[in-house]
């Protein structure tokens, strides 16, 4: 076997490999031999097929396949032994001459490699990097408090209707001389909320209503365009609700009006665990250190971000192999054709130059990613997932279980291995540049994230 490799561009690559018989034979016998003893033909004996029918029959094709796997494996020992940053895969060179497969023995193959360009980054206390702190005010408080409180409300039932209440009534079409229709639609105990409804004429006509009234509406009117909402109401399909142009009476049965969770003892208990928190300051304190926590992991998000900002500055435009990069990139998505590749072709560039500058930044740093460091981030992710919702006091163990099945999702491997990356690449990075810290209301840091 030989191989060679030119790189005279830096970014183009052209690896040459001959393929000599002695390289693939014995591959190719030890295969033909393991056909033989399970090989079913008619005529003979499991195990007692005659060489030569076994070679005829399946000889070229073992042959193609252990010569396919010789060559892939000596290509990237290669690239590995010698140190070729190769991006993405090798891809068959426009100068491959045919071969003969099944009839000669020693072949050459001829492969395109896209290979990185060079560059040298690095980070030291000269680099000036934004950090952003997000502030903790009565505000954002004020809010987490209103979620909690509103999470662990309750219905009870009103005399009269105000905004945002459920009316529960009975249903029944009416004909066109606004009389129940003889075997019209009728629902029991519907559920209606007003305030949905975006039509004010429709709205209005509940404005007051008492248990007991009898109102009139069109819910064809009061949900145009919403064919799914009269369904449900009516308790009709789809195709029905499309047709469904009638009037309505509506008699009230029931009114229910949603009422926050006053700040009290059970309040505290059910949030942060029994006789965790004992008075509303210290409800609020505890309340505010679990923002801080939450917001350092956007925090860090930014400050990668406007790391990757400095560092592509830094680096300046950078030159790839765009030709042959294309052809792997419309390789890898043939199903999506060329126009797929020119449309996000620019932004592939980009994400692959933050990837190459972030793996000098990762090895400069020594920085190595474990099943722990893996396991601790889909911690943090299901920890952020239930903070969402203002379930801030669930047990390890839960979360735990919870984190597992994150981490059983193939989907979410690649994402999880990055995020471990990006969450120690900051923790080191915030003690070797010099931080230019800022303070920033939770609005604005939304607004630049947006942005």
């Amino acid at each position: 076997m030989k191989i060679s490799f030119e790189n005279p561009d830096k970014v183009n690559g052209l690896l040459t490999l001959t393929v000599e018989e002695a390289d693939y034979k014995e591959n190719v016998e030890k295969t033909l031999k393991s056909y033989r003893k399970k090989a079913n033909i008619p005529g003979f004996r499991p195990g007692q097929v005659p060489m030569s029918l076994v070679k005829r029959q399946f000889g070229a094709s073992v042959k193609m396949d252990e010569i396919n796997k010789f060559v892939g494996e000596q290509i990237y020992k290669y690239v590995q032994d010698n140190k070729i940053q190769m991006l993405g895969e090798p891809l068959p060179s426009e100068k491959q001459e045919r071969q003969d497969l099944e009839n000669e023995s020693t072949f050459t193959f001829v492969f395109d490699i896209a290979v990185a360009p060079e560059f040298k980054v690095s980070l030291t206390g000269r680099d000036k990097i934004d950090y952003y702190t997000i502030t903790v005010d009565d505000k954002l408080i004020d809010q987490q408090v209103e979620m909690f409180t509103s999470r662990m409300g309750s219905y009870e039932k009103a005399e009269s209707y105000e905004d945002n209440d459920i009316l529960k009534g009975d249903l029944r079409e009416l004909d066109e001389n606004g009389n129940t229709k003889e075997e019209g639609i009728t629902v029991e105990a519907a559920s209606v909320m007003p305030s949905y409804i975006k039509v004010e004429e429709q709205k209005n006509l509940f404005n007051g209503a008492k248990v007991g009234d009898i109102i009139t509406f069109n819910p064809k009117k009061a949900y145009p365009e919403n064919d799914a909402e009269i369904a449900s109401l009516l308790k009709i399909d789809r195709e029905a609700a499309k047709e469904a142009n009638a009037d309505f009476s509506f008699q009230v049965t029931e009114i229910s009006r949603f009422k926050k969770h006053a700040i009290d003892q059970e309040l505290f208990d059910q949030t942060f665990g029994e006789g965790e928190v004992k008075d509303e300051k210290a409800f609020r304190e505890k309340i505010a250190e679990g923002l801080k926590e939450q917001l350092q992991a956007d925090q860090d998000f930014k400050f990668i971000q406007d790391v990757r900002a400095h560092c592509e500055k830094k680096v300046g435009k950078l030159e790839f192999p765009d030709a042959l990069l294309k052809r792997i990139m419309l390789n890898s998505n043939q199903d999506k054709g060329e126009k797929f590749v020119e449309d996000n072709y620019e932004n592939s560039i980009k994400e692959l130059k933050w990837h190459l500058i972030k793996e000098q930044l990762v090895a400069a740093q020594n920085i190595k990613i474990d099943d722990a460091d893996i396991k601790e981030t889909a911690m943090e992710a299901a920890r952020a997932q239930f903070a969402q919702y203002g379930m801030t006091n669930i047990p390890e163990e839960y979360l735990e279980n919870y984190a597992n099945e994150i981490l059983k999702q193939k989907n979410s491997a690649d994402a999880l291995v990055d995020r471990s990356i990006d969450r120690k690449l900051s923790a080191v990075l915030k003690t070797v540049v010099k931080l230019n810290q800022k303070e920033v209301s939770v609005e604005d840091f939304n607004k630049m994230m947006s942005e």
